[in-house]
């Protein structure tokens, strides 16, 4: 049984902090980190604005969270989510599995981002460095995408 923590949150993410978190002491032979940072595609953006749904965001990364530790034999899951205005650069999203293997925590890994890019309750807007708000940003077909590939393995 894996133990499974989620974190939704506004602050700065420590990334060796929240790694040792998914790790056990001493069981796993790997733990798989992802890292996801705000870009700035050609300089024109100032921030990313995340919005969520306080409680439907942590229940969905919970619920993505349980279905990996089900389908591979992790030791431990975590996951952050971060909400706000986030400046290029600075990061977004945090993920770490812990498996007595590689290959599961790989697996495992990939799974969560796949979904959480997807199906996460998050809204991006951008911000310019112009001043104006830029739209919404839209999802793309190739997340969709990828999500998809899970429901057919």
């Amino acid at each position: 049984m894996s133990d499974v923590s989620i974190a939704v949150t506004s602050d700065r993410i420590d990334f060796g902090a929240e790694a040792r978190l998914a790790s056990p002491g001493g069981r796993a032979g790997a733990v798989v980190t992802f890292a996801g940072y705000c870009r700035d595609e050609g300089g024109r953006l100032s921030a990313l604005e995340i919005e969520h749904y306080p409680g439907m965001a942590e229940r969905a990364i919970r619920e993505m969270a349980d279905e990996a530790a089900r389908r591979w034999p992790l030791l431990g899951v975590h996951c952050v989510h971060r909400y706000g205005m986030i400046a290029p650069g600075e990061e977004i999203v945090f993920v770490a599995c812990a498996s007595e293997h590689r290959h599961a925590a790989f697996e495992a890994a990939s799974f969560l981002m796949d979904y959480m890019k997807s199906m996460a309750p998050f809204w991006k807007r951008e911000h310019l460095v112009d001043g104006t708000a830029g739209g919404w940003v839209e999802a793309k077909d190739t997340d969709d995408a990828a999500a998809d590939r899970w429901h057919r393995l």
